[in-house]
């Protein structure tokens, strides 16, 4: 029996349709009985169609004797591909026909012909994959739409760029305040991807009606589609090793960014932004720089942390890092021994690092205490401030203040057709939740007031120090200092202040 086998990958105006290749293949069956194989929508890079599997399938049952093809590249666009699928066709003495380029597989100059065409055709779809990829760069480097699923907190709006249509980002209210909790949460020490998703599900909170998870969590603190982009992040950027598109002048503190793997790059580590090519958006963003950095940089962190562990013998934990490789000091306590010391992680679990040397914690901790006391002493004589801090309180009511508006137009969209008795419900309903909305607002008003740390309170923390709670005490650590790192001969802070 003979096979008629036609493939189309893109349904286009100018391609050459399966039911077109049918017909010409039908020419060169001259009568005989035909059975088809069509795979629409599959490109022919690869041999991994369902009816081209079946055809083999039922060449190496026997029931083929000839394959007859529109063109060449119908069938593959791959020399290795091309070369096994003949080599099943001659060990099943199969006869194999192009309708339009007339190969005779039967004689040497036929078969050096064929292998010639596969050739050029592996050529141009390497080729036009090539320039697919030229495209995409280029209008991604212009800020365009790329495609792809739409990130929480945004809807896709139509807009035009340079003239051309294409769509950008557009916050939704009751989104974007999730996100900026989340972002808030996550800003502090002890708080870890697990502890919010625990958060929410506790809380009935969902994304997009799917219950979120810790991936879910992880892709929004990394994506730079969500910060207001300013100064402070494209520097961040630039020190860590990414490309920037745009000048340092467009980095103005309200755009977000899109961030592509570089040209040819390898896929890297989610965390790590080196070689990656960063490009100012059309699109507002949702979280302040301050905060957005301060999450980004504890996510590239985690891989030098034990995130299992939780901090309890020193409030330095998470914040002290080796000075020789990077990774966290452990706080360890010897039962045999009177102190407590600092270790490496990386030492202890892998012994690829020669260590931090010989670090007592109660030293360290002193020596911490000290250097906060004197930055603060020096910050508050060139000039009285005030440090921002994440108000978790207040993200958490204008979440709910969305929720509620979204409950009252459910419910007016309701009152037509309605009855006396459900409108009598639905002015009640409507009236709590007014009123709900009312005492909401009363207390994010206040919160507001309370949005900044004056150095004087910090000052007090300190001056206070060992009636602290180990909590507040690593929360005043975290709101001065970035990072420490650490050997037996220096110690380095680095300061957020």
């Amino acid at each position: 029996m003979i096979a008629i086998y036609a493939r189309q990958s893109v349904d286009r105006v100018d391609s050459i349709s399966i039911e077109q290749q049918v017909e010409t293949c039908k020419y060169e069956a001259r009568g005989e009985a035909f059975k088809s194989y069509t795979d629409k929508g599959y490109s022919g890079k690869n041999t991994n169609r369902p009816q081209f599997t079946q055809m083999m399938n039922d060449i190496k049952a026997g029931y083929i004797n000839t394959v007859i093809v529109y063109k060449l590249d119908r069938i593959s666009r791959s020399i290795l591909d091309f070369s096994n699928m003949m080599e099943t066709f001659n060990k099943h003495k199969v006869q194999f026909i192009s309708a339009t380029e007339k190969f005779d597989t039967s004689s040497p100059m036929g078969n050096a012909m064929l292998n010639i065409c596969i050739v050029f055709a592996q050529l141009e779809r390497e080729t036009i994959q090539k320039r697919v990829a030229d495209a995409y760069y280029s209008r991604s480097l212009k800020s365009f739409y790329m495609g792809g699923p739409i990130p929480f907190g945004f809807r896709k709006v139509p807009t035009i760029i340079d003239g051309i249509h294409t769509s950008m980002y557009e916050p939704v209210p009751e989104e974007e305040n999730l996100v900026r909790l989340i972002y808030e949460m996550y800003s502090q020490p002890n708080t870890s991807y697990g502890d919010i998703v625990k958060y929410f599900v506790e809380r009935g909170i969902k994304k997009r009606g799917t219950n979120w998870a810790r991936p879910r969590i992880r892709e929004i603190l990394l994506n730079p589609i969500y910060v207001k982009a300013d100064l402070d992040v494209y520097n961040f950027y630039v020190n860590n090793g990414a490309e920037i598109t745009n000048p340092p002048a467009d980095f103005i503190g309200e755009n977000g960014c899109y961030s592509y793997r570089g040209k040819g790059d390898k896929k890297k580590s989610a965390s790590s932004v080196e070689g990656y090519q960063i490009v100012l958006a059309p699109h507002k963003g949702i979280v302040d720089s301050e905060l957005w950095l301060k999450c980004r940089e504890k996510c590239m962190s985690q891989k030098q942390m034990i995130p299992s562990q939780k901090a309890k013998n020193s409030w330095l934990c998470g914040k002290i890092k080796c000075g020789e490789c990077g990774y966290a000091l452990a706080a360890k306590v010897f039962k045999s021994r009177p102190n407590r010391y600092l270790l490496c992680s990386n030492r202890m679990n892998s012994k690829a690092c020669i260590g931090a040397g010989t670090l007592y914690i109660d030293e360290v901790e002193n020596l911490v205490y000290n250097e906060m006391k004197n930055k603060l002493e020096m910050f508050r004589k060139l000039s009285y401030s005030k440090i921002s801090y994440p108000n978790i309180k207040q993200t958490e009511l204008e979440t709910e203040l969305a929720e509620i508006d979204k409950q009252i137009k459910g419910l007016l969209e309701k009152v037509e057709g309605s009855d006396n008795a459900l409108f009598r419900y639905i002015n009640e309903k409507i009236s709590d939740l007014d009123q709900r909305k009312s005492d909401i607002n009363e207390r994010i008003k206040e919160l507001k007031q309370k949005k900044e740390i004056p150095v004087d309170k910090i000052d007090n923390h300190l001056t206070m120090w060992e009636e602290l709670s180990f909590d507040d005490k690593r929360q005043v650590t975290d709101t001065l200092i970035r990072a420490i790192y650490a050997t037996e001969e220096k110690i380095t802070i680095q300061w957020r202040i």
